[in-house]
């Protein structure tokens, strides 16, 4: 018996969606740059608040690639127990469980 083809269908995302998280990326980093520029404070306060959005940005960055290997490798975890499972099950006899 013929197994049906169980590779994934790689999901890729569309252009305009690439373009919104870009910009909408861009503007959050932007719009709260010129926030912290145009606050009455002084400029070694301003430079610690930008240096606190710049390791924020980068901690983000971090975690997403993390959650998404992690996600990765849950994935390709299945895929392996789910060919254990199938070479098991192709293994057992019926007639010998009779």
């Amino acid at each position: 018996m013929a197994r049906p083809n169980t590779t994934p269908v790689q999901q890729t995302h569309s252009g305009a969606w690439v373009i919104q998280t870009w910009l909408s990326f861009a503007l959050a980093v932007g719009v709260m740059a010129i926030g912290i520029y145009h606050l009455p404070i002084d400029g070694w306060q301003k430079a610690f608040l930008g240096m606190g959005l710049l390791f924020t940005i980068g901690s983000t960055f971090s975690l997403s690639k993390t959650v998404r290997d992690q996600h990765e490798q849950d994935r390709l975890t299945a895929r392996i127990d789910e060919a254990r499972v199938t070479k098991l099950l192709a293994e057992v006899d019926p007639v010998a469980l009779k």
